[in-house]
This record gives structure tokens, C-alpha cells and sequence, in this order.
């Protein structure tokens, strides 16, 4: 019997192909890629480092203050089981533990560090606050502020030079920021505190409300609400408009002036910091 060229066909099989081509090497068409719906990349973004103590529990509140083209890098100080106190506010702040922080970050390249922590940066007085913000500039940071520096920087902007304050501490961490305001040239008329040393994170808004409803002075200026870890975001435009002055929160016045450094401005609708 006679077979032709062609090929006999089994279950699976194809004719052969030229060139010596075989059923297995059967070719697939090229996948193209469609690169006119990919999005174009993320945004450019400015980096802000973050230095908190190790209790902080309220990263998310300083995020709100944030603008999309801005990212946030947190790290914290070493942990240590105190008290909010003298002494703990005095841990927190040393120098030497803030360079090390900065350095922590500085592979990330934040344009501006802000040291987060109102106690720690008031507790050693002006010069103390200003040796903060060296240490961070020392261990790299391109610019360099502090919560209690913030709020100054703040007051100034608002033309407030009589203040009442409100703080969750005790009545001796309190007596240091009145110190700390009035070396500066800040005349404290009024003050009232909660008198806690832990837990004040979970401080609700209405109890901070009345807080600095009862420190509020008519010679007050403007009320200072200190303690980064005191919930204020959502508390600060309602209080305003009810007491028909500033009202200046730790991490309010932080974001403001760490944004301000690079150029950007915080978000906070209604807040009057932030409408200046």
C-alpha cells in the first residue's frame, strides 16, 4: 500500500508543520499589554518623621491634620513602665534619645522631624526645647520642630500673648508648661487639669470640651490644649465658635508647624491655626 505525504491524524495530533515543527512546539500569539489604563505612578510625596513617646496611641488623629502629598514615618521612644509624671515627661525628652530616634528614620529621608510630645519638650524649660530641636537637626534631620515650640510658634502667629490652658496631667506637669509659657513671654491667666498618669488617650471629647470650657478666662487670648495624646481633632472648630477664640491643640499646633516647614498646610476645616 501506497501512503501519501500527508499525514495519518490521531486524537491530539496535527499535521506537521514546516521546518520541522512539531506537535509540541505549537506557537502561542504574543499577550500585549494594554499600558493606556495603567495609572500613571503615586504622587510625588514630601516625608514628615514623626518622634512620639512609647505610650502614644494616637497616630491616626495627626494623620487627619496630613495632606494627601504628605506621608508620615513614626517612630518611638524607648519604653520605659512610668507614670505620666515629671520624671517620665524628663525620660521622654532626653536629648540623647531623641538623636537616636531621628537617626532611626533618616534611611527614609522625612524633609522635617517633629518631636511629638508636649511634656517632653516643655519640662526643661526654653532652652530645653530648643536642645530638642538640636539634637534632631544634629542627627540629621534637614529641619527640625517641637510640639511645645509648635505651640509658641503658634501663639505668635495668632498674636496671643495671655493664654488659659487646659492639660489631662497632674498639677505638677501642669506647673511646668505655665513655666514653660511664661519664660517664653506667655502670661498664663487660667488654667485647669484632669490630673491623670495613664490612659489618657481614651479621654473622651465631651470630657475635653468642659475641661476647656472651665479653663476658659475672658482675658485669655487664646486656650492651649496640651498632650499629644489627647484626642482633640473633631473638639477644636465647635470650641471656637463657642467661645469665640483660638483654640490651640499639641498636635494641631505639631502638624501645622512641620507642615508649614515644607512648604504645606494642614487640614483642618473651621480650625482658625489653620485659616491664618
Amino acid at each position: 500500500m501506497i501512503v501519501n505525504n500527508a499525514s495519518i491524524l490521531h486524537d491530539g495530533d496535527t499535521a506537521p508543520h514546516h521546518h520541522g515543527v512539531g506537535p509540541r512546539d505549537r506557537r502561542r500569539p504574543a499577550v500585549t499589554t494594554n499600558t493606556s489604563t495603567a495609572p500613571p505612578g503615586p504622587p510625588a510625596q514630601t516625608g514628615v518623621g514623626v518622634i512620639v513617646p512609647y505610650d502614644m496611641a494616637l497616630d491616626r488623629e495627626l494623620w487627619r491634620w496630613t495632606p494627601d502629598d504628605v506621608t508620615l514615618f513614626f517612630t518611638r521612644t524607648p519604653y520605659s513602665p512610668m507614670p505620666v509624671t515629671v520624671e517620665m515627661a524628663e525620660h521622654v525628652g532626653d536629648a540623647e534619645a531623641i538623636r537616636v530616634c531621628t537617626r532611626d528614620l533618616i534611611t527614609v529621608s522625612p524633609s522635617v522631624y517633629a518631636y511629638g510630645c508636649t511634656s517632653g519638650s516643655f519640662v526643661r524649660g526654653v532652652r530645653g526645647e530648643r536642645r530638642l530641636a538640636e539634637a534632631m537637626r544634629e542627627a540629621g534631620a534637614p529641619a527640625a520642630v517641637t510640639t511645645s515650640g509648635a505651640l509658641l510658634e503658634a501663639l505668635g502667629r495668632l498674636a496671643a500673648g495671655r493664654v488659659a490652658i487646659a492639660t489631662p496631667y497632674d498639677p505638677h506637669v501642669t506647673d511646668r508648661l505655665r513655666m514653660f509659657l511664661r519664660e517664653a513671654g506667655v502670661d498664663v491667666v487660667a488654667d485647669s487639669y484632669l490630673g491623670l498618669t495613664t490612659d489618657i488617650w481614651k479621654v473622651p471629647y465631651e470630657r475635653t470640651a468642659e475641661l476647656v470650657a472651665q479653663a476658659d478666662d475672658e482675658r485669655a487670648e487664646a486656650i492651649v490644649i496640651s498632650c499629644t495624646n489627647l484626642p482633640t481633632y473633631d473638639v477644636i472648630a465647635p470650641l471656637e465658635a463657642r467661645l469665640g477664640k483660638p483654640v490651640v491643640s499639641a498636635n494641631q499646633a505639631t502638624m501645622w508647624a512641620a507642615l508649614r516647614a515644607v512648604g504645606r498646610r494642614a487640614v483642618g476645616p473651621g480650625q482658625r491655626l489653620l485659616d491664618r
